[in-house]
């Protein structure tokens, strides 16, 4: 790993902001193995030096990965100047990590949303040539009919010139009215649409699962915990791993996250 300043060092760990970490630096508060260190300008070699801030040893961890629950009501967005974002559920040492929400969820969507700073991590699960499967659990307004179950199969019109992927729909229930569907793409309002194309709408959508990297059902709405080395190292069920088992400091090359 290349070497960085130490005041970068300590806000890409979460442990304040440059600013802030600037001023532990100077007032000598951070150590480098066992020397007190005052320059926030000094590099520091990830893999190698021992840092310390008052005494705590901070272990360098260059990406992180989280599953929130998404509750409604809460925008798929970094920041917005009236709205409640996803990342507002997360404590500020974690933001300060520069995470971001892996694709999106509309406003009155909930469930699965993975949180990371790793951009191949993202690209992995979000590139179309991935394909990698979404399952959603929704609550209709009425029954589409069997027929839909073909429809989803052989892919439906949504409009603005576009027909969706094949899709998987099986129904749960009829009264009320409550399917699966699982789809390999992300288009803006695509599950809606879907159901709309088939005559009904959708009352309530919540994300179970992306690629194999399920919803945990523990998690209340707006709760959130580490993704495991197991989850990221889950593909979609093809060949291909979400995430390159030899990147270094990563959760993925430790067992107790």
């Amino acid at each position: 790993m290349p070497k960085l300043r130490l005041d970068k060092f300590l806000k890409d760990q979460g442990i304040a902001s440059r600013s802030e970490a600037r001023e532990l630096i100077r007032k000598g508060s951070v150590s480098v193995n066992d020397v007190i260190v005052k320059n926030p300008g000094t590099h520091v070699n990830t893999d190698e030096d021992i840092i310390n801030v008052k005494g705590e040893q901070v272990e360098y961890r260059q990406f992180v990965y989280y599953m929130l629950n998404k509750p409604k009501g809460v925008i798929t967005a970094t920041e917005d100047k009236t709205l409640k974002t996803v990342l507002d559920l997360f404590p500020d040492e974690i933001r300060r990590r520069g995470v971001f929400p892996v694709g999106r969820l509309d406003k009155d969507t909930e469930g699965l949303l993975l949180i990371t700073n790793d951009g191949i991590f993202a690209h992995n699960l979000l590139s179309p040539k991935k394909g990698v499967k979404k399952l959603y659990e929704a609550l209709l307004d009425s029954f589409p009919g069997e027929d839909a179950i073909k429809k989803f199969e052989e892919g439906v019109y949504i409009g603005d010139n576009y027909t969706a992927l094949p899709a998987k729909l099986q129904y749960i229930s009829k009264d009320p009215v409550r399917a699966l569907v699982e789809i390999c793409e992300g288009k803006f309002h695509q599950v809606k649409r879907m159901f709309k194309a088939v005559g009904a709408s959708v009352i309530e959508l919540k994300r179970l699962r992306m690629g194999n990297i399920r919803l945990d059902e523990t998690l209340k709405p707006g709760q959130f915990r580490e993704l495991t080395p197991e989850e990221l190292c889950q593909g979609d069920g093809s060949s291909d791993t979400l995430f390159p088992k030899n990147r270094k400091n990563s959760t993925a090359d430790t067992p107790d996250v």
